[in-house]
């Protein structure tokens, strides 16, 4: 697969995946490093820092590790109008890019895998001149450092007209290689980049949001990955070649359509997924986990009074009922600061076409309900961690009443200390209908 770098008034770097596994037709480039420069655009000329952070990265992703990485820069896209400066820079650049013995001081890049590999990094080269890209920065057959060696100078290409030099997005040299190449306006970048057809990233160099809004917006179903450096976040940023464990690592079209990482979901990758399709009382007792409709049991004592492992799935704690007045939704008002029409105006709650007057506020709601069922002495529930899935279904109104029922929903160790369970908190009014749903989060005693 290959990379790419583009400039726009826009810089662009992308690798390829591993060509030599893939049938000619199918290598690809797969990752993206870009400046965005135009005479539209902030950050658009060399001496911007820009511009000297898209070479500095250009040069770095294209001599780790020989290149030989899945998100080696493989092209480089600039403005038309700086292509020139953006040679002259990389080629400055990797002049500084000593190649030898690894375990010398002074050493900046090693030798590819093997003699083998070092060939078909060649072969490409030679593959990419007779398409029509051109060597600017080092020599292929260049004498190796160290006698034996398989070493090769970093490699800087430059095709002048990209849209008939087919050769430089579709063959991948997996190696200490890239091709520069220009562009003309953000439609031509966008364009170039989409014409390796997936890649695994690609990373945009500008410090115009709108620019980047657009090309973003342009080329990110054809990128699995997309980074934004510019002079504000560059110190934090961890660079084009170091995708993030929470990150998904993967991309589209010719660069596979698989993925890994990507936090928890990483973990999904690895199972298997089954519809289930039955009743909820079926598939609570299937999954382990109380479902909306499945069976409850009533019980006597306290919930919160019962450890976590003195707890099953589906036990329910019903409260009593509690009337909600216009005195409690004023004062709510007024202590809280939160005075929204529906709650303070009865003409205008009535003119809206969701009540039929002034209603309660959502978060009284939730602190009555609160109130209903929280057991306030000391016990197996050490702390109430969080809330999810909140949803307000019927308005309360002055003179409703509201009742609570608390079910367990599912329980997880966390340690031989603590464990998490989650709750199932439904608020019910005087007819039986559903006000409120949520879950509740709470750290428990094992």
């Amino acid at each position: 697969m290959v990379r790419l770098l583009l400039a726009l008034p826009l810089l662009f770097a992308a690798p390829l995946a591993a060509a030599q596994a893939l049938p000619p037709e199918q290598a690809q480039f797969r990752a993206h490093v870009a400046y965005l420069a135009s005479d539209e655009l902030r950050g658009r000329e060399p001496g911007t820092p820009e511009f000297d952070l898209f070479v500095r990265e250009a040069a770095i992703e294209m001599t780790v590790k020989a290149g030989q990485k899945c998100t080696a820069i493989r092209r480089a896209l600039a403005p038309a109008q700086h292509i020139d400066a953006v040679e002259e820079a990389l080629r400055q650049r990797l002049a500084q890019t000593k190649v030898g013995d690894p375990r010398d001081e002074d050493t900046r890049m090693g030798a590819l895998v093997s003699a083998s590999q070092r060939d078909d990094v060649r072969e490409k080269i030679a593959e990419l001149e007779a398409a029509g890209a051109r060597i600017v920065a080092g020599d292929p057959n260049a004498d190796s450092p160290v006698k034996g060696g398989s070493f090769l100078q970093p490699i800087l290409l430059r095709s002048d007209d990209p849209w008939t030099t087919e050769a430089v997005h579709d063959v991948e040299a997996f190696g200490p290689v890239s091709t520069i190449m220009p562009y003309k306006d953000l439609d031509d970048a966008i364009a170039l980049a989409n014409r390796g057809k997936g890649s695994l990233a690609l990373s945009l160099f500008t410090h115009s949001p709108d620019a980047a809004r657009d090309f973003v917006r342009g080329t990110a179903s054809y990128h699995g990955r997309m980074l934004v450096i510019d002079r504000d976040n560059s110190k934090e940023s961890t660079g084009h070649g170091s995708p993030l464990p929470v990150l998904v690592h993967g991309g589209p079209g010719r660069a596979g359509g698989s993925e890994e990482m990507g936090g928890i979901r990483g973990v999904k990758h690895y199972m298997q997924r089954t519809a289930l399709q039955s009743s909820p009382t079926m598939i609570a007792a299937i999954t382990g986990q109380y479902v909306a409709g499945g069976p409850k049991r009533i019980i006597d004592m306290h919930p919160f009074r019962m450890k976590m492992s003195e707890l099953n799935i589906g036990d329910t704690w019903v409260t009593g009922s509690r009337t909600v007045s216009i005195e409690d939704i004023e004062h709510f008002a007024n202590f809280t600061g939160d005075k929204f029409y529906a709650h303070m105006d009865e003409e205008a709650a009535k003119a809206s076409p969701i009540f039929e007057g002034r209603v309660a506020h959502g978060y009284l709601i939730l602190s009555f309900a609160a109130g209903l069922f929280v057991d306030p002495d000391p016990g197996p529930v050490l702390a109430n961690t969080g809330l999810e899935n909140l949803r307000f279904l019927t308005p309360l109104y002055p003179g409703d009443s509201m009742r609570v029922e608390l079910t367990v929903k599912s329980k997880s160790l966390k340690s031989e200390e603590t464990g998490v369970v989650r709750w199932a908190v439904e608020v019910f009014n005087q007819k039986d209908e559903l006000v409120a749903t949520y879950d509740l989060l709470t750290e428990n005693v094992p």
